[in-house]
């Protein structure tokens, strides 16, 4: 087990790469957003009892058609940091009058950060 603390900086670097997906949601432009996600990862959640799973293009398209979210509240509510592996809780109110809970998984790729996989709960 490593005693070794974390480096607050990489704190720092994960919401940095979370900031493009929030940038883009704001704008209603997908590819906004394309620079936090790897470019293999998917996501996955339910917009009512329907399930919306796929590659990460499915979320950048869906983006594109809802349009911009100009009053969109976004928060980190957590960053839990083991080595190269991240987990993000972003609680995200009013995009475009919807209030969203995401889980991101993120991975240290090559000395940059990715999120790997998206999975939201469209709260009622």
């Amino acid at each position: 087990m490593s005693t070794v603390p974390t480096d607050i900086s990489e704190y720092d670097a994960i919401e940095k790469t979370l900031q493009p997906y929030i940038d883009g949601a704001r704008s209603g432009k997908g590819e906004d957003m394309r620079p936090a996600f790897h470019k293999d990862a998917t996501v996955f959640g339910y917009v009512g009892e329907d399930l919306f799973a796929g590659p990460i293009q499915n979320l950048f398209d869906w983006n594109d058609g809802n349009g911009a979210a100009t009053g969109l509240k976004a928060r980190i509510a957590s960053i839990d940091l083991i080595g190269t592996v991240a987990t993000v809780r972003l609680e995200l109110d009013d995009w475009t009058g919807h209030r969203f809970t995401d889980l991101f998984t993120l991975l240290k790729v090559d000395g940059r950060w990715q999120v790997m996989n998206k999975v939201f709960h469209l709260h009622s």
